[in-house]
């Protein structure tokens, strides 16, 4: 039986264990902390079947001096991070240029199309319904000109992919969700998605059927992998754990844990935040508001409002949460605070927009799977399956060449 030390808890890393785990394979996945608790942790709780094409960086001049002047919350920077994480900057602005977006768009479609059926396999086997709603989400416009361009945009992906939307005005917004005050220009609702109450415990529902159905985890450091013979090993708190294949999963951890073996891989990193708060009336479904870059999303904990992006350091403190729950607190009443410190992770962004899925160029029997940007929550049990296809040598479900880490 193959065996394969999967590196990286969240949803990339269940992912592929999973799907390895479904062919037959013996799988050992391995984190510092319980599955679940990093990055697929800390999102806005959507499997997001419209996102057909990638996120851009903005070129637009009004956007860009927006963000250069800080008058977006969207987006906000540390100049020390922009410095540190150039070329993967660079590489992102090119690739964000119509030519270069109109390349990548159709890879990252392919991607996204398998997203909601691979989940729903593991939803039943989890049995994990109880978690899912399949009803969509929101955003909202808050002027006609934004409401217009929406529309249009929407109308564009239908042709091009099939995904569904509906318009609804001001007045409607307020109807199905009488817990705004203001319903700007109305929104759009987009109906493909599928939303889920608490996304760690999706990921921990995920793993603990992983376990039940064989699988093994062990607390153990990436930073240990080293080859072992013809295999691959790990330090784990019950000692040294080795398999012929060791695949990298570790989100923005990914880079660092691949510099020792000689891979100089670049990757864009995007802090986010997020908190709870027990509002008076919870919202009925996720709601994005498109001019400033946050998400409020009825959850189990209460109201979770999800931040836009900051590039920075980690250690950089940043007021875009305390700007989002002012914004935000005037479209609807937020309520108390949950916790007293706020959640904040990492999104790791590719500069081309594509996860890396598929073989390291220089080392047999190692696997990468990371850089799944704005998307791991929704894309790791897909991109999974394509790279468990790789490596047991099945047909692919769509090209994986543009994943390749070659690339870089």
């Amino acid at each position: 039986m193959p065996g394969a030390l999967v590196l990286g808890a969240g949803m990339a890393g269940v992912g592929i264990a999973l799907q390895l785990q479904r062919r037959g394979w013996s799988v050992t996945l391995v984190d510092r902390k319980l599955p679940g608790l990093e990055t697929s942790y800390g999102n806005a709780g959507i499997i997001q079947a419209e996102a057909v094409e990638p996120y851009a960086m903005p070129r637009g001049l009004d956007a860009l001096a927006a963000i250069a002047l800080g008058r977006s919350n969207a987006v906000q920077y540390e100049w020390r991070a922009l410095v540190e994480q150039g070329r993967a900057l660079w590489g992102y602005w090119r690739h964000s240029s119509a030519r270069g977006h109109g390349r990548v768009a159709p890879a990252y479609a392919a991607l996204i199309r398998q997203a909601t059926a691979e989940h729903q396999r593991f939803i039943t086997l989890a049995g994990a319904d109880a978690l899912v709603r399949r009803d969509g989400f929101r955003i909202l416009a808050r002027k006609p000109a934004a409401m217009d361009q929406m529309m249009a945009e929407a109308a564009r992906l239908k042709a091009a992919y099939g995904v569904a939307y509906q318009a609804m005005t001001a007045d409607e917004l307020r109807a199905a969700e009488p817990a705004l005050t203001d319903g700007g220009a109305g929104a759009l609702h987009w109906l493909d998605p599928w939303t889920v109450s608490d996304p760690g415990a999706l990921v921990t529902a995920y793993a603990d059927y992983f376990r039940r159905a064989g699988g093994r985890f062990a607390s153990g450091d990436a930073d240990t992998l080293q080859q072992a013979g013809s295999g691959w090993r790990v330090d784990a708190d019950g000692g040294r754990i080795e398999a012929e294949h060791a695949v990298v999963a570790l989100g923005p951890w990914s880079p660092a844990a691949l510099r020792p073996l000689g891979y100089r891989i670049p990757m864009v990193r995007k802090r986010g935040y997020h908190r709870h708060y027990r509002s008076p009336r919870p919202l009925d479904l996720p709601l994005v508001d498109d001019a400033h870059g946050y998400v409020l999303a009825p959850m189990a904990r209460g109201t979770r409002l999800t931040t836009g992006a900051h590039l920075a350091r980690s250690e950089t403190p940043s007021d875009q949460l305390a700007r989002s729950e002012e914004l935000a607190g005037a479209m609807m009443p937020l309520g108390e605070a949950v916790e007293a410190t706020p959640w904040s992770g990492t999104r790791p962004c590719m500069p081309d927009m594509l996860p890396v899925i598929g073989p390291a160029p220089r080392h047999r029997g190692l696997w990468l799977h990371f850089g799944h940007g704005h998307q791991g929550f929704t894309l790791g049990p897909a991109t999974g399956r394509l790279l468990a296809e790789m490596m047991t040598g099945a047909a692919p479900f769509t090209d994986a060449t543009p994943y390749s880490a070659a690339r870089f």
